[in-house]
């Protein structure tokens, strides 16, 4: 990769959904980032980012957090500056967990829910969900380091049948 083609840099995915139905317990869905080291891109992240936390270095934050939905524009917002990511981790996953506190819900259960991935001004992907409906929890992008250290983008949709902790250890899977 050249020095004109830098790659991913810094990136924002933003979520959003509607709120519960008037009388039922409110949503809360989540994003959450796993990094992983260069030298073992699956299995265990080196670390995690959620809801009341950030990357070691800071390069991976949560901007906004909602726990209902309610409110205009974005409920939750990550930003990833990868650019600034240090060499040794080679891979970062996000995802969306949906709390399951006084039920099991799914995507089915959450109306117009959408998670849009952009760097700038630039729309990466977006995804409503509807591919894994009776899902949990679904892995929704996924940045590789390549060899010239630039990052690249991929796209994918994974659904898993699984609760925000389990999510964390499966989300990277091969």
């Amino acid at each position: 990769m050249s020095s004109l083609n830098k790659g991913v840099r810094t990136v924002e995915v933003a979520l959003r959904w509607d709120p519960s139905p008037m009388g039922e317990a409110p949503h809360d869905l989540d994003i959450v980032a796993a990094a992983y080291r260069a030298d073992a891109p699956s299995g265990d992240p080196a670390y995690v980012v959620h809801f009341d936390s950030r990357s070691p270095d800071g390069t991976i934050t949560l901007t906004r957090d909602s726990r209902t939905g309610q409110g205009f524009g974005s409920d939750e917002v990550m930003k990833l500056e990868l650019e600034r990511l240090a060499p040794a981790y080679g891979r970062v996953v996000v995802g969306v967990v949906i709390q399951q506190r006084d039920r099991p819900r799914s995507f089915a259960d959450v109306s117009n829910t959408k998670a849009t991935v952009s760097e700038g001004h630039t729309e990466l992907g977006s995804e409503d969900f509807t591919g894994v409906a009776d899902s949990r929890s679904a892995v929704i992008a996924e940045f590789v380091r390549a060899e010239s250290g630039g990052w690249t983008y991929g796209g994918v949709l994974r659904g898993f049948d699984a609760d925000p902790q389990e999510f964390v250890g499966r989300m990277g899977g091969a």
